[in-house]
This record gives C-alpha cells, structure tokens and sequence, in this order.
C-alpha cells in the first residue's frame, strides 16, 4: 500500500469512528427521549425508529449510481450534512411530525454514508489488505460508539429535556466533522480491480449496466445478498425487539442487566477484532461464514436456556451475557470478510451500486427484523420465536458454503493470491477456479 493510500485510509476510519462516537451519545436514548422526554408516547418512538429505516429503503437505490458516476466524496458530505440536520433537528422537535422528520433525514443521511465510505475504503486498499482495512474500520467504529453511549449515559438525564438537545448536538458535530474530514481526502485513481479503466484498459462507463437486473443475474452477489439478509435478520435484527424482549419478560432481567450484556456484545468485538483477523485472513471467506452460522446457532441456544433457568438468576444472567458476547465474536469474523467480498464481486466501475445494493438488503432486514420479533414478543410466542432463530443461523452456515461454490479461488481467499501475482507478471484473473476440476464459476475480469 503506498503511503497516499495509506494516509487517505487512516481518514476515512478517523471520521468514520468519530461519527460513530456522535451516534454513540443517541443511540441507547432515542426511545426514552421520544417516548418520556417529549411525551410523544410509546407508539411514536416505535414509528421513529421505523422511519430510519424507510428513509434508507427509499434513498438507497439512487445511490449507488451516484456514486459510480460522481464518486464517492460528495455523496459522504451531503450525507454528513443530512444526518446532522436531522440530528439537531430530533434535539429542537417537540411534535411527532418534526420528530419523524429528523428521523428521516437522520436515516437518510446514514444510508447514503456508509456504501460511500466502503467505496472508499475499496479504493483506498488492495486486494490482499481490503480484510484488514474493514476490519479497522469495524473495529474503531464499535469503539467509538461504546464510549460515547458511555459517556452519554453520564450526562443524560431524563428530567432535563436540554440534556437530550447537547447529547443530539454532539451527534450533529461529529456527523460535520466526519463530513470536513473524509471530504477533504484526496482518493487515489484507482486501485486494481476497481480501477477506472476495464480489462485491456478500455474505460468502464459508470453508467454501463451494473443496475439491479445485472446484480440478479450475478449468481454470487445474488447468494451473497440473501446470506445478508438472513444474517442481518437474524442477529442484528432483534437487538431492539424480539431478543431484548425476550431477555425481560422471560429470563427476567433488568434493564440494567441488559445494559451490561450489550456492553458485553461490544466488548467481545473490540478483544476479538485484531485477534481473529490473521486466522481469518488464511481461510477461505465461505468457511468463516459458515462458522458464524455455528456461533450464532450457539448463542441462541444459550438465550433459549437462560429463559428456562428463571430462578437460578446468576446461571440465567452469565447465559444471556454470553449470547451477546457470541454474538459479538461472530461480528468481528465477519468484519473482514463480507465487505470485502461485495468489493471483490463488483465489476470495474461498479462498485458504488454493489455497496449500496448490499446496504439495501441489510436496511430491509433492520426493518423487517425488529418488527417481526417484537410481533412475536407481543403474542407470547417465544418458543416458536427461539426456532426460527435458531433456523435462520443454521440457513447462514448452509447458504455461506453454497455461496463457496461460486466464488473463484481468489474471491474466497484472497490470501492464494499473493502467490499467483507473484509468480505472474501480468494482471490476475480474478477467475482463478475454486474447484479442483478447473471449471470458471464467474466471468472472468481483470484485477
């Protein structure tokens, strides 16, 4: 990695834990603040949080384009100075309309953010360094927003309503600076596979196909976005709804008690992150999702047992804890690896709508997610809820080893090849084939 390209990545993972420090401070308190804070009631926070997420759905299918033809740069500042708009916003509202309309934008703004900041991290690494640089990116971003939920836990109060307008105007702050910081980047050209020219060197029109008819039909990052969605659904989904409902009204545990389980599931990524990293760098990305599908099939099955052991609370409590520490653990494997494969997957030119095609089908399952376990939480039905959860981890270690076998050699582990480029002088075929029999399981392009 040359030192242009290494100082450009050290921006975009500096801004981009600051905006998560910002994030931080609200998170936790967005329900309290809407609910109690403002009066506006249990049914208007819900509608809120709802409204993160169709802001997502409704922007994220322009963006991609517009990254592919702008770059991504701009995209990250107008999204910046959306999400601060809508954050100061949600600090002054005091009705539901201006409420669900800082949301909105809020969520607006944070949708259009993140496929541009991977688009940047793509263009700021290799191939062989990509794992790494998300996994950095995960890493401090996870960081960032645990200190500032710490620290914002410190300074709210829900007596005082001017406490929520500094904690949302921090957030705001910090969403500007990651707007000056990461928009003052100089990128580099072009890096590999995602360079501006094509094979042969003809030039890749950003417009040229690479719509959602073309990500279809790419059988790969088909599979790969239905592994996102089960694996977005069935984990990060139910943080808020079906999961925490079940940790209080079933294993019976405090709110505060819930507090320090997902303290726990940020812990386990932060000890895990760097850890992991070099074992996973050396296997092949499919087998590492599967075995996220185990650890995540595990932690359910704790969750489950905590709510059978009520009153053996001390058992119950070291249970649920561990079920977001596991789940934590499955995070920090995945951080370098399901990243970097959307980036490996896309066509020259292409990148930009492959991130936000990939963002897309993990807000659909943010939105589908929560509401279908608190459904469930809400009629009682919490056996069959444990099943299908327990299902859907399975379905993720099933689907990632399906996906294996269309992946070339190189795109499921990208560690073979450091020693094909050195023993070619020319580009690597990223069609490298997977399989012993040699046959090309994907269009064959130039990296």
């Amino acid at each position: 990695m040359t030192t242009a390209m290494g100082a450009a990545l050290r921006r975009i993972q500096i801004g981009s834990a600051l905006s998560a420090f910002g994030n931080g401070f609200t998170v936790p308190f967005l329900f309290v603040y809407v609910a109690r804070v403002r009066d506006l009631g249990a049914a208007t926070a819900g509608t809120c949080l709802a409204a993160f997420a169709v802001a997502a759905l409704i922007v994220l299918p322009f963006t991609g384009r517009v990254i592919d033809r702008r770059g991504p740069l701009p995209v990250v500042v107008v999204g910046s100075i959306a999400a601060a708009l809508g954050s100061f916003g949600l600090g002054l509202a005091g009705t539901a309309p201006t409420v669900l309309a800082g949301c909105a934008l809020m969520g607006a703004g944070i949708a259009v953010i993140q496929p541009a900041l991977a688009t940047m991290i793509v263009r700021c690494s290799t191939r062989l360094g990509r794992s790494r640089a998300f996994a950095t990116q995960f890493f401090l971003s996870n960081l960032g927003l645990g200190l500032g939920g710490m620290i914002g836990g410190l300074l709210v109060d829900e007596d005082r309503a001017g406490s929520f307008v500094l904690l949302f105007s921090i957030e705001a702050l910090m969403f500007l600076v990651l707007g000056v910081v990461v928009g003052t980047t100089r990128l580099p050209g072009g890096t590999g596979e995602h360079s501006p020219a094509g094979p042969a060197g003809t030039p890749v029109p950003a417009d040229a196909g690479g719509g959602l008819r073309d990500i279809l039909a790419h059988r790969a990052m088909l599979l790969l976005c239905v592994l996102g969605f089960v694996m977005f659904f069935a984990v990060y989904g139910q943080f808020e709804a079906g999961l925490a409902a079940y940790a209080v009204e079933v294993t019976r545990v405090s709110a505060t008690t819930l507090g320090f389980a997902l303290a726990a599931n940020t812990a386990a990524i932060v000890a895990a992150q760097y850890a992991v990293l070099r074992w996973v760098e050396r296997r092949r990305r499919s087998r590492v999702i599967a075995l996220v599908g185990v650890i995540w099939t595990v932690a359910w099955l704790a969750a489950g047992l905590s709510g059978l052991v009520p009153h053996a609370q001390a058992v119950a409590v070291g249970l649920l804890i561990s079920t977001y520490a596991l789940f934590g653990l499955g995070e920090a494997l995945l951080s370098p690896t399901v990243a970097p494969l959307v980036a490996d997957l896309a066509p020259a030119g292409r990148i930009g709508r492959y991130n936000a095609a990939f963002a897309l089908v993990k807000q659909l399952a943010l939105a589908v997610g929560p509401a279908f376990g608190g459904l469930l939480a809400a009629a009682g039905w919490y056996a069959p809820y444990l099943v299908i959860m327990v299902v859907c981890s399975v379905a993720v270690s099933a689907l990632a080893l399906l996906l294996g076998r269309h992946l070339t050699a190189v795109q499921d582990r990208p560690a073979l090849g450091r020693g094909i480029a050195a023993s070619s002088p020319g580009p690597v075929p990223a069609s490298v084939p997977a399989s012993a029999d040699g046959a090309e399981r994907t269009v064959t392009r130039v990296v």
